[in-house]
């Protein structure tokens, strides 16, 4: 037992050491294969509905939270929330949903396309949060699998999509005041 723990302290002085960590920060190639293998862990908890369920409720959690307080602003009336997977009436999972009771021309988009309010979320974890973290491998592992989770997450679904669509006028509101914004800017 005791040569294991030599092993383990020799890895974990390597892995933190400022020569390792300086080379690995500077690569995208193992950020990006990084990011691979987490993914890869994350689609073989597929098989078993609550390993899944299990790999993907915090970023469930994150997903439907931005429906349910957008949807909420937007007085869609959100009536239910739930983060565990549920078995669809085409035979797969649904990860999570919000169902709203008022959904209208000027709320379906924004209640919709919420999650997409992760994006921000992440840039500015990466821009402010990332140098307050210590530089050891761990915490450099921890922020790429959050960073990861939020922004994955941050897509809106096929489900949201079709909501997004309704109501044609919700949808050229909202691209008209997009494009107001952008000739503003």
């Amino acid at each position: 037992m005791e040569i294991l723990w030599q092993v383990f302290f020799k890895v974990s002085a390597y892995v933190n050491s400022p020569v390792f960590l300086r080379s690995f920060f500077d690569n995208r190639f193992y950020l990006i294969l990084l990011v691979i293998v987490l993914m890869r862990f994350k689609y073989t908890t597929y098989r078993s509905m609550w390993m899944s369920a299990l790999v993907n409720i915090p970023g469930t959690f994150l997903h439907e939270l931005m429906h349910y307080l957008v949807g909420s602003f937007f007085n869609a009336r959100p009536v239910n929330f739930t983060i565990f997977p549920q078995r669809s009436p085409e035979g797969d999972y649904v990860m999570g949903s919000v169902g709203f009771s008022n959904i209208t021309f000027y709320n379906a988009v924004p209640s919709a396309m919420a999650p997409l309010l992760l994006l921000p979320i992440a840039f500015y974890l990466n821009r402010y949060g990332l140098p307050l973290m210590r530089p050891t491998f761990f915490n450099y592992v921890l922020y790429v699998l959050l960073q990861t989770i939020i922004i994955e997450n941050a897509i809106p679904s096929g489900a949201d999509f079709r909501v997004a669509r309704m109501y044609l006028s919700g949808v050229l509101l909202y691209t008209v005041l997009g494009m107001a914004l952008l000739l503003m800017l």
